[in-house]
């Protein structure tokens, strides 16, 4: 169907196209606009029903949304915004320049304006800035026959009706009741005798990625949200979690790769923010990176060709291994999988594991090295033997460190309120190239006869 769409926008042929975009969902007719000419897409907007035309504007990018609203009269941009739930109008008054702001709001009744700012008041990473006020509230003395009447009255306007909620008369959160309790049970059955008096509810002030991690934990289609006196004053809905998930799942992905953040697209971020968002880091890995070079000029009597050939390997396998333990305990920390109370017991499964990888890398490469060098360079000035065995024990000590390094650095992070993404691959990778080397010498002045 999306193919067919396709070629009646290429071919202009908009009755038909109507009437295949009725058929479809939102999110595709929002692909579908992205893929057409800018000048045509006010028209083929223009051609949707009222109801489908504001339920794809939602699902269309920041750019494209601008787009549309310049075109738009304040009664077409009215209607549009008529349609639309609040926390998609919030999160699109966050995304438009002032001017557009001032213009949505103009248009926007009085009493949802004010439920606007209510939500935009609510900090940036609060379950409050992502939840929604449009729910359904029942009181515990009506029938769910009365509740049907209020299902069918309110559904329309509200964004979930799966799960409806019971309030007392000041408003304080005291049981939930499904859709499928209302179904199964009499007309004449009040809600007070079917609902479920235990209740799971995060706070507004509470981190919208942990109100996510709940609802990925209960299977909740719609988190109730309170205040600090429980009263009921919005929903977060799964589709706002799973944002909230990919969010977090990007951010962590940016500063595990030592690159700052950046909220827009890659395609729409300049050249100039992608150079800033990743020269700070790579600037403080440069310069840290320098103590590697002061360790190998400390060892300059000691050096040798064949010596040195090693120093690359044994920076890359302390580099790999402690990439891999800190993607583990970060995606740990993450998923809550793994808890600050667990530090010791982390530390000594990854020392056991460190452990075993090391003795075993050692073996690989000391058995390499004595079979591969001991004939190629017969006249070495260094022991091939004695060689081998310090790249073996530099290799089992690198392993240790960099796994060790790999858990400690995130749960520590984590400990002081930091993002444990950024005790990851580039940062560790960085303080492992220099203790190689420097561990890696010092075996090498004790073992080998210079």
């Amino acid at each position: 169907m999306y193919e067919n769409a396709l070629e009646l926008l290429k071919e202009k042929r908009y009755p038909e196209l109507r009437t295949m975009l009725i058929e479809m969902e939102a999110p595709d007719i929002a692909l579908l606009l992205e893929e057409a000419e800018i000048e045509v897409v006010p028209r083929i907007y223009r051609i949707l029903p009222k109801e489908l035309a504001s339920e794809t504007f939602a699902e269309m990018d920041p750019d494209m949304q601008e787009m549309l609203i310049k075109s738009f009269s304040d009664n077409e941009l009215g209607e549009v915004l008529e349609e639309m739930f609040l926390d998609d109008m919030v999160d699109l008054i966050e995304e438009m320049p002032a001017s557009l702001v001032k213009r949505i709001l103009r248009v926007t009744p009085p009493d949802s304006r004010k439920s606007i700012n209510d939500l935009l008041n609510y900090p940036e990473d609060s379950a409050g800035s992502i939840m929604t006020i449009e729910f359904v509230d029942l009181k515990k003395h009506v029938t769910v026959k009365e509740a049907f009447d209020i299902l069918r009255k309110t559904a329309p306007d509200k964004e979930t009706v799966y799960t409806c909620y019971v309030t007392d008369a000041r408003r304080h959160l005291i049981g939930v009741v499904t859709v499928k309790d209302l179904l199964l049970a009499p007309y004449d059955e009040v809600i007070e005798n079917i609902m479920d008096t235990g209740v799971i509810y995060n706070y507004t002030h509470d981190d919208k990625e942990e109100v996510a991690r709940d609802i990925e934990k209960y299977g909740f289609l719609a988190m109730p949200i309170v205040d600090n006196e429980t009263r009921l004053v919005g929903i977060v809905t799964v589709d706002d979690a799973m944002e909230v998930i990919q969010e977090e799942a990007e951010e962590d992905f940016a500063i595990m790769a030592a690159v700052t953040p950046s909220e827009d697209a890659y395609f729409k971020t300049s050249v100039w923010a992608h150079s800033k968002n990743r020269i700070l880091w790579l600037l403080i890995l440069m310069l840290s990176s320098t103590f590697t070079g002061i360790i190998i000029t400390n060892f300059e009597d000691a050096m040798n060709a064949l010596l040195v050939s090693f120093i690359p390997m044994l920076m890359g396998t302390g580099g790999n291994c402690g990439s891999q333990s800190s993607a583990m305990i970060v995606r740990g920390l993450a998923t809550e999988e793994i808890k600050l109370k667990d530090f010791f017991a982390v530390f000594f499964k990854e020392l056991r594991i460190a452990l075993l990888v090391g003795v075993v890398l050692a073996l690989a490469n000391t058995a390499r090295i004595w079979v591969m060098y001991s004939l190629i360079y017969k006249d070495a000035d260094i022991d091939i033997w004695f060689l081998s065995l310090a790249v073996g024990l530099t290799l089992i000590g690198v392993v240790i460190l960099s796994k060790v390094l790999g858990c400690v650095l995130p749960m520590l992070a984590k400990r002081v309120n930091l993002d444990p993404a950024i005790m990851a691959s580039p940062l560790i990778t960085t303080i492992v190239d220099t203790c190689a080397v420097l561990l890696y010498f010092n075996i090498a002045l004790w073992i080998i006869p210079l």
